[in-house]
C-alpha cells in the first residue's frame, strides 16, 4: 500500500509538473519566450506574432478579428503597436481592390467630438452622421487617392447596395492618440461607414461589425 501511494503521488507531480510547463498557441498565456510555441514571441502575457520575424501565424488583428495575410490574398504586416496592454499589427497596405473587394463594414461618428476622432483627412472637416461617407484602411485609402471619389458597398446579409463618398482614412499605422480618439489601428480591411451608411444598407449598427463587398462606383 505504502508502495502504491508513493507511486500516485510521484505520477501527480509528473502531471503537475507538465501541466505548469504546457506551451501555449496563438494568443494563449505565457510568461517566458519558452511557454510559446514555434515562432511565436510573449508580448503582455499573451502568446503572439514575432514582429522582427514578421511572422503571420496568429492573422488577427484590432478586436481578435482575422486580418488577411499574403496566404489569402491580402498583405503583409509592417509592424505592431502597444496600445492598451494589447500589441496590434500595423499596415501600409490593404487586399487587393476588385470588382467584389471583400470587407469588413465598422460604425463611425464623423462629427465633431465623435469616435472617428480628428477632422477628415480628405477635407478637414466634421460630417454628420446623416451623410452616406465612409472611411477606407490605409491601404485602400492610397494616400488620399480615392479622396471624394463614391465606392459602391453591399451587404452581405441583407443584399442591399449603397453608394458613399471616401472622406477620411482608417488608419492602420497608428491609433491610442487623440488624433484617433484613442483607439487601436484599424485593420487593413475596413470600410468604416456613417450611421446612414448602415442605414440605407438595412444593417444595425449596434452589432459593430458586418461582411460587406466594395468597388468603385
Amino acid at each position: 500500500m505504502k508502495f502504491v501511494g508513493m507511486m500516485s503521488i510521484a505520477l501527480l507531480l509528473v502531471v503537475l509538473s507538465t501541466n505548469s510547463h504546457a506551451i501555449s498557441s496563438c494568443n494563449g498565456p505565457c510568461q517566458t519566450l519558452d511557454d510559446c510555441q514555434g515562432q511565436l514571441i510573449c508580448i503582455n502575457g499573451m502568446c503572439s506574432n514575432d514582429p522582427n520575424l514578421g511572422t503571420q501565424i496568429c492573422g488577427t488583428g484590432g478586436g481578435d478579428q482575422p486580418v488577411p495575410t499574403s496566404d489569402d490574398g491580402g498583405c503583409e504586416s509592417s509592424g505592431y503597436l502597444q496600445c492598451n496592454g494589447k500589441s496590434y499589427p500595423t499596415f501600409t497596405c490593404s487586399p487587393p481592390v476588385t470588382s467584389s473587394t471583400p470587407a469588413i463594414l465598422t460604425n463611425n461618428d464623423f462629427s465633431q467630438g465623435g469616435d472617428g476622432g480628428d477632422l477628415s483627412e480628405c477635407d478637414e472637416q466634421y460630417h454628420d452622421s446623416s451623410e452616406l461617407i465612409v472611411a477606407l484602411s490605409t491601404g485602400w485609402f492610397n494616400d488620399k487617392s480615392r479622396c471624394e471619389k463614391m465606392i459602391q458597398i453591399t451587404s452581405s446579409k441583407t443584399g442591399s447596395s449603397v453608394k458613399a463618398k471616401v472622406v477620411d482614412e482608417c488608419d492602420s499605422m497608428r491609433g491610442c492618440d487623440s488624433v484617433h480618439a484613442y483607439q487601436p489601428p484599424c485593420r487593413n480591411n475596413i470600410v468604416d461607414g456613417s450611421e446612414a451608411v448602415w442605414s440605407a444598407l438595412g444593417l444595425d449598427k449596434d452589432v459593430g461589425e458586418e461582411d460587406v463587398t466594395w468597388s468603385m462606383a
